[in-house]
């Protein structure tokens, strides 16, 4: 197994949580395991301040005394109890040092950034601050005083940036998640680099607050993980409207499709002469093909390609220059030299030039956004090669700009981005793909990306994740269902597809009454509160009790989508209030009671407690016949 993948085995959050649900694991013992995993690998360049171990051991006690008050309730309220995780050190934490990789910038700020108290918040231990490209300014992972961080298992090859040392130190097995940011590649080609699951998220569903900008308008805090599961766990704690960010948004997600995905892939993929990145790439498009998309469509990328030119050849390089403030003109000499260089270039260029710039993107995002009206993700080799750090510094500007060859454009064009390990270059090199697609679209890329990384890895799985698509942070209404759009039922798509997120399974009150009703495809129930009516003897009534408590499912369901749902809601069906028997009253499906009546062959199944009951009776005894 490689490094990464016994890292997997180990340090993942899913695996943490089944431990510490053992009762035979301890917050104290994972620190213990953790501090000893970070001497065993020996990769001083990968950190720049760490958390010392007395406070880390307080925080593993602090965490002990929540779980002895919480008891069975304890993920409720600390879902990622005990993972340890690091950040970025262009990331605030309250009492450490930020320096960006340049010591002569160095603060310390009094509060920790939004993302790193939301992941305190979550029950997670922060282990420390990693290394990165200066003001995060590279694709490498070498441009650092604190020393090139190297690949996980070839040291003669960069690591990626410019979040190096936080994915090396997920793929080392360090920590369990760690936190980067994106504003060019930086969360994804590290994480192609290293075998690791890179998350960038649709601009401003992360809040910023915290982090030192490199292109204010274009940046996002990022997440490595180990597989797909565990960076949409991490997201899901982060995402959020935050006022306080000038660039947060509340970004309307576009829901799963119960329609096969319309997948692209480039129509010429470009290598730089990579045999190796090339046939890596081909190999896990077969495999695609064979299993998920039989016939992609070939996307001509010049496009996007032409919107990466605006990145570093254009005036965005002016955001870089702003970010770095007056520091650049009174401390240049402390600076990285070809840092400096590339943040230098904005003095070349005029407000006219960023207005022609503006206008050339819009032109740009335009033909971006058609190819996406005939797609719905856009798959992509996360990088075209894996050059060595000797030929980094031989070549640093050239050959840092060739690894942004499929990830310069993303941010440009506000869409978001998954970078998925897949098959290895045949020289032994870890390689990937990277799934693009318009903002909004995390779940869904997500969902597919835990897919296509099963395609590859046995020992990654997320068979929930369509089930988790991230908290509401729009006004939303509660459902609940109790038939076919139960989970795992025909009709649980159409919630997926409107956003839904599952809220729990509870009961209604003790008046209401099941049937099956006759003739409907998929089988359907109908329920209906009886709460002083007897019930037509024909239709099957049980004298002892006639009504009882029902079994539904609780769904959170965007306002926005939810005129679409009930229009798919056929007659006799139709939504009205369910009384549940925690005393609250929500949206739910119900019945005309003239399609209960015995003419209509309707079956009372009110004794079986609820829909998924009485399925499962009739495959106990498949002669009875199904009368929906």
């Amino acid at each position: 197994m490689t490094t990464t993948g016994t890292a997997r085995t180990v340090c993942s959050i899913s695996q943490l949580a089944a431990r510490y649900a053992s009762g035979r694991f301890t917050p104290s013992q994972c620190v213990e395991e953790t501090l000893q995993r970070i001497d065993a690998v020996d990769r001083p360049e990968v950190w720049i301040h760490r958390v010392s171990a007395e406070a880390l051991y307080a925080r593993a006690a602090q965490l002990e005394a929540l779980q002895a008050e919480a008891g069975a309730a304890l993920f409720e309220r600390a879902p990622l109890f005990g993972v340890p995780f690091a950040v970025k050190d262009n990331i605030d934490v309250a009492g450490m040092p930020t320096t960006a990789a340049c010591p002569a910038f160095a603060y310390t700020p009094a509060e920790s950034a939004f993302v790193v108290q939301r992941l305190l918040e979550a029950g997670a231990i922060l282990i420390g601050k990693t290394n990165l490209d200066q003001f995060a300014t590279g694709l490498v992972g070498v441009r650092s005083p604190y020393g090139a961080v190297r690949q996980v298992e070839f040291p003669e090859r960069v690591s990626g940036g410019s979040s190096s040392g936080s994915a090396v130190a997920v793929a080392a097995g360090c920590v369990a998640f760690s936190l980067g940011t994106d504003t060019a590649g930086s969360g994804r080609v590290p994480a192609g680099f290293n075998e690791l699951v890179g998350l960038k998220p649709s601009i401003g569903l992360v809040s910023k607050r915290g982090v030192v900008p490199a292109c204010q308008s274009l940046d996002c805090v990022s997440i490595f993980a180990h597989d797909v599961a565990d960076a949409w766990a991490v997201l899901s704690q982060l995402a959020g409207f935050d006022p306080l960010d000038s660039y947060s948004r509340r970004v309307p997600p576009l829901g799963l499709s119960m329609a096969p995905l319309r997948i692209g892939v480039p129509a010429r993929a470009e290598f730089y002469g990579d045999a190796f990145a090339a046939d890596a790439f081909h190999t896990t498009l077969d495999t695609l093909r064979k299993h998920l998309a039989p016939s992609p469509a070939l996307i001509d990328l010049a496009p996007f390609t032409q919107v990466s030119a605006l990145l570093y050849d254009g005036p965005w390089v002016a955001e870089r220059r702003a970010a770095v403030g007056e520091f650049f003109d009174t401390q240049r000499d402390a600076i990285d030299p070809v840092v400096g260089g590339v943040i230098g270039k904005a003095d070349h260029y005029s407000a006219v030039d960023a207005f022609a710039a503006q206008y050339r993107l819009a032109a740009l995002k335009r033909a971006a956004e058609a190819v996406f009206d005939d797609i719905d993700v856009l798959i992509v080799p996360t990088t075209p090669t894996h050059p060595t750090i000797a030929a980094v510094k031989a070549n640093p500007v050239e050959l840092n700009s060739q690894l942004g060859y499929y990830t310069n454009f993303v941010n440009l064009l506000d869409l978001c981005a998954l970078a998925v390990p897949c098959a290895r270059r045949s020289d032994g090199l870890p390689a990937g793909v990277t799934l693009i697609a318009p903002a909004g679209a995390d779940h869904r890329l997500a969902v597919l990306g835990a897919q296509i990384q099963k395609l590859f890895f046995d020992d990654v799985h997320a068979p929930d994740l369509p089930q988790r698509p991230l908290p509401a942070d729009e006004p939303s209404i509660t459902l609940a269902v109790v038939g076919a759009h139960l989970r795992g039922q025909p009709l649980n798509g159409q919630l997926l597809e409107a956003g839904a997120r599952f809220i729990e399974a509870t009961e209604t009150t003790r008046d209401y009454r099941l049937f099956a009703l006759a003739g409907t495809t998929p089988p359907k129930p109908a329920l209906v509160r009886m709460p002083d009516h007897p019930v037509h003897a024909d239709a099957g009534a049980s004298a002892k009790n006639p009504t009882q408590p029902i079994v539904v499912e609780l769904w959170q369901v965007p306002l926005r989508l939810f005129g679409a749902l009930v229009a798919q809601v056929p007659a006799p069906l139709g939504i009205g209030t369910v009384q549940l028997a925690n005393g609250l009253s929500v949206k739910g499906f119900i019945c005309e009671p003239a399609a209960i009546t015995a003419a209509t062959g309707a079956r009372d199944i009110t004794h079986f407690g609820g829909w998924l009951a009485y399925l499962a009776s009739l495959a106990a005894s498949p002669s009875v016949a199904v009368s929906s």
